[in-house]
């Protein structure tokens, strides 16, 4: 919906979804994509599956192409982690992974209770991810999460243009 659009990425626990009400909060539109696009599906074929994997975890990749197409607002910032990404990271103007160290990762993983990262096979798979980088874009623009919220916020902001 922007005239520019921002992908924000990042492991579980990283601050993308404070990052994505944040930028709500200072009027920009930000899209939450692990609720509003996200769904259960094949990562090679995108048709919809059952259960709740990691690996399952998709965009809608017709809503992101649609919301990116509308040029009604300034900018549109897309804040989650899907496993498709590759399928629409060329439609993102920049893209921003959320970065931060392994204890302060451990430290907010072990504050959820209801999202993913809260379990312990589920702690053990984003640490994997996070010393990997495995399901994370390659080209983006790393930015620390380890900061005040208000200056992760700014540094997204200036990497948008």
């Amino acid at each position: 919906m922007g005239v520019r659009n921002v992908l924000v990425e990042g492991v579980s626990g990283s601050g993308k979804t404070s990052v994505c009400r944040e930028l709500q909060r200072r009027g920009h539109h930000a899209v939450n994509g692990d609720t509003e696009l996200a769904y259960q599906g094949d990562p090679v074929t995108g048709e919809p599956t059952t259960g709740h994997t990691h690996d399952h975890h998709l965009w809608r990749v017709d809503a992101v192409r649609a919301l990116v197409a509308d040029r009604s607002t300034p900018a549109t910032f897309f804040c989650g982690g899907s496993r498709n990404h590759a399928t629409f990271l060329d439609l993102f103007d920049a893209v921003v992974v959320l970065d931060l160290d392994r204890a302060t990762l451990i430290a907010r993983l072990a504050a959820r209770d209801d999202e993913f990262g809260g379990r312990p096979e589920e702690r053990e798979l984003v640490l994997r991810v996070h010393a990997t980088g495995e399901d994370l874009p390659r080209d983006a623009v790393r930015i620390d999460a380890t900061a005040p919220l208000s200056r992760v916020v700014d540094e997204i902001l200036r990497h948008a243009g």
